[in-house]
């Protein structure tokens, strides 16, 4: 694990998750992002590249092979040296969740030293469905399925899957833990979703991993993934919070970190 670096307010000057075209729907090289968090004033950037098993999903690849990873970490240990003193690079890997296929992923991950696990779920197939519904998809044909599969039954399945990934899964960290549905504008959380994240906090709490701040929320919603009533449910269970660009693109690198003090200490009432 890559030692954390704190700026002289005690906050971890680093991007958690950043994604490259290496999982086939981001753009730019690894090294284009490390430059920016240099530029940036960073001190810290955390690659998360995508792993699945299990996935019918037609619609291009949206993650890595192993060959990838392999190639993935040659990039990675040749970037530490080359910009070593400069800023500390993580390599990570953002786990997406498929309950029947739990095993092959726990083995995939125990394969290498990860800086970064970060569990997340983007992905659901429903009975009757001959594949996969994307979830934080914005095209047009998989906000019509999610319609018509309702978004209580989703969400309901969705914070029950990570629920069991946390369990199941050696992950450090947990992403988009409101992020499903991104781009259904209507969807709101039920009471009955806040009990259920509550028992995820719970499960994260007693697995001792931190929750993610990610700012791309700013971009879709004008706030941060998790909403602060999430924030406020982690912050009284003493879950550790992280902060996340979830970058597609270099530019993406630490998008609105300057809130980053107020987003980490904030009391969320």
């Amino acid at each position: 694990m890559v030692t954390n670096s704190l700026d002289h307010d005690g906050f971890v000057l680093c991007d958690n998750h950043v994604h490259t075209h290496l999982c086939g729907h981001a753009c730019g090289e690894m090294e284009e992002y490390v430059l920016t968090a240099i530029g940036k004033g960073l001190n810290k950037i955390i690659f998360l590249e995508h792993m699945e098993e299990g996935i019918d999903y037609n619609e291009g690849k949206t993650w890595l092979s192993d060959d990838d990873f392999d190639s993935y970490f040659v990039e990675g240990q040749r970037l530490r040296s080359l910009y070593q003193g400069k800023i500390e690079i993580g390599l990570g890997v953002e786990c997406g969740y498929n309950a029947d296929y739990h095993h092959l992923l726990k083995r995939r991950l125990e394969r290498k030293c990860w800086d970064q696990v970060g569990i997340s779920c983007h992905y659901l197939k429903f009975d009757g469905m001959s594949h996969h519904l994307n979830l934080f998809s914005k095209k047009q044909e998989n906000i019509l399925l999610a319609r018509q599969i309702g978004a209580k039954k989703i969400l309901d399945h969705y914070f029950i899957s990570l629920t069991e990934a946390v369990q199941r899964l050696p992950g450090t960290m947990l992403c988009h833990l409101d992020g499903a549905l991104r781009f259904l504008p209507e969807v709101s959380l039920r009471e009955a979703h806040y009990q259920l994240i509550d028992t995820l906090l719970q499960t994260v709490k007693a697995k001792q991993m931190a929750l993610e701040i990610n700012t791309s929320g700013f971009d879709i919603r004008q706030e941060q993934f998790p909403n602060r009533r999430i924030l406020t449910m982690a912050k009284a269970y003493g879950i550790p919070l992280v902060l996340s660009s979830d970058a597609h693109k270099p530019d993406d690198v630490g998008r609105y970190f300057v809130t980053a003090p107020k987003l980490l200490s904030e009391s969320y009432p």
